[in-house]
C-alpha cells in the first residue's frame, strides 16, 4: 500500500478495506475483520447502514450544495430534529467535531467580550481532546499533539478531571474566566470517567450558573446515542449553555454541529461564524436519516445492553488480573495493568484475531463497536479479545 503523495500526518496500519456491512469490515480479498472501534465512534448505525444509504444516493441524485447563501430545507429539517434529540434552541452545522468545537471556544470569547472582558479564560480539564485546530488544540491536553504549534495557552486553565474543588479554587485565582468545557467521559484520554459519574455534570453546570459562566459539553465522541442516551449529559440532570458533536452525527459522512441555549442564546448572529459547506442539503439529509434510525429503534438501548455484556464477559474473566472496565454504552474502556506492555496490541489483534481496536491512556483498550452489535458479535468480541490477552497477562 503506497502512500506517496500523501502527508505522513498519520501512523497508518499495514491495512486497507474496500467494503463494509454493519460490524465488519473487508479486505480487497474479502477477509472479514470484525469492527470494534466503527472508525473511531464514528459509523454508530455500522458500515453501510441501509437507510443511511439511500439517503445518500437520493439526495446526491438531487441536490448537493447550494451555500449558505440560500435557504436549505434539509438544513431545517435537520437543526430540528437535532436540537428536539438535544434539548438546545438552536445549531450550527460544521463539517467536524474540531470545527463545532472551534465555534464553541469562538462563542466562550463572544460572550466574555458582551460582559466587557478584555481577556478571557476558559476551563478545560487534564487529558482533554477537542480537536486540532489551532484553538481547539489549545484546549487539548495531549502534549504530543500540542508540540511545536504555538498554542494559545493563556486562553485556557487546566485542572484535573473530575475534581470540582478545583474550579472553585480557579474561580478564587481568576477573574476572567467566561466558560467550562468538558467532555462527559474523556475517550482519547483514556475513557476516565468522573469518580461521581455524570453528577460531576451537574456540579459544573452549579458552578457555571452560580459564577456566570458559559457551560459547554463536547460531546463529538459521546453523542448520538454512543452512551446509551441520545447525548452522555441526559444521563444527569444538567443542561449545558452550548453543545458540540460529531463522529457518529453522520455515521461517516462528515459533519458537525454546535448548539445552544441558555447564556449563549443569539451570541452568534449575521456573520459571527460561517462555513462554505457547513450544513449541506447532502450532509443534512444524513444527519436527519441518523435521527430517524435513532429515534424509531431500540438501538441506544440495544447499546446499553451489549456494551454492558461485553464489559462484564470481559472483567469475570480477567479481573483475577487486575483488569477492570469503565464507560457507558458501547463506549467501551478495559483497563489493563499499568505494568503491562499494550504497545502491541491492536497489531495482535488485527492480525491474530481479525479483530479491530484501538488503546488510549497508555493502557486502556477502547472498544467502540456499533450501536446495533448483535449478540453473537458481541460474543466474539469477547472471545477473540480474551484469546489475545489471557496469553499475555
Amino acid at each position: 500500500m503506497s502512500a506517496t503523495y500523501l502527508m505522513p500526518t498519520y501512523n497508518r496500519q499495514p491495512i486497507s478495506f474496500t467494503r463494509g456491512a454493519g460490524s465488519w469490515l473487508y479486505t480487497q480479498n474479502d477477509t472479514p475483520y470484525l469492527d470494534a472501534l466503527t472508525g473511531i465512534a464514528v459509523c454508530g448505525l455500522g458500515h453501510c447502514h441501509p437507510q443511511v444509504t439511500e439517503a445518500i444516493q437520493q439526495q446526491a441524485a438531487t441536490l448537493i450544495h447550494t451555500s449558505n447563501l440560500f435557504g436549505i430545507d434539509w438544513q431545517e429539517r435537520a437543526g430540528e430534529s437535532l436540537c428536539v434529540a438535544a434539548q438546545m434552541d438552536s445549531v450550527f452545522f460544521a463539517n467536524s467535531g474540531a470545527e463545532a468545537n472551534e465555534a464553541a471556544l469562538k462563542m466562550a470569547r463572544l460572550y466574555a467580550y458582551n460582559k466587557g472582558f478584555k481577556q478571557s479564560k476558559v476551563i478545560v480539564m487534564e487529558q482533554s481532546f477537542h480537536g486540532r485546530t489551532l484553538l481547539s488544540l489549545s484546549a487539548t491536553a495531549n502534549p504530543k499533539a500540542r508540540e511545536g504549534f504555538f498554542t494559545l495557552d493563556d486562553d485556557f486553565i487546566r485542572i484535573p478531571f473530575g475534581d470540582i474543588a478545583a474550579v472553585e479554587q480557579a474561580a478564587i485565582d481568576h477573574d476572567d474566566i467566561c466558560a467550562i468545557f468538558v467532555e462527559p467521559i474523556q475517550g482519547e484520554g483514556g475513557l476516565n470517567t468522573a469518580a461521581n459519574g455524570f453528577k460531576y455534570l451537574e456540579q459544573l453546570q452549579a458552578a457555571c450558573d452560580n459564577h456566570d459562566w458559559l457551560f459547554m459539553i463536547d460531546e463529538v465522541q459521546t453523542g448520538n446515542g454512543r452512551t446509551g442516551k441520545y447525548f452522555a449529559y441526559q444521563h444527569s440532570n444538567a443542561r449545558p449553555d452550548v453543545l458540540t458533536t460529531a463522529k457518529g452525527l453522520g455515521n461517516g459522512f462528515p459533519v458537525g454541529a454546535c448548539m445552544v441555549r441558555g447564556r449563549a442564546n443569539g451570541l452568534f448572529g449575521a456573520g459571527s461564524h460561517g462555513s462554505t459547506y457547513g450544513g449541506t442539503p447532502l450532509a443534512s439529509r444524513v444527519v436527519h436519516s441518523v435521527y430517524e434510525v435513532l429515534r424509531t429503534t431500540d438501538i441506544m438501548q440495544n447499546s446499553v445492553t451489549e456494551g454492558q455484556f461485553i464489559r462484564d464477559s470481559i472483567t469475570t474473566e480477567l479481573k483475577q488480573y487486575g483488569v477492570s472496565s469503565r464507560g457507558a454504552g458501547t463506549m467501551i474502556g478495559i483497563v489493563l495493568p499499568e505494568i503491562m506492555d499494550c504497545s502491541q496490541l491492536v497489531d495482535l489483534a488485527r492480525d491474530e484475531q481479525q479483530l479491530i481496536i484501538n488503546v488510549t491512556g497508555g493502557h486502556v483498550i477502547r472498544l467502540l463497536p456499533t450501536l446495533n452489535i448483535r449478540r453473537d458479535e458481541s460474543e466474539q468480541v469477547v472471545e477473540r479479545l480474551l484469546s489475545l490477552l489471557k496469553p499475555l497477562l
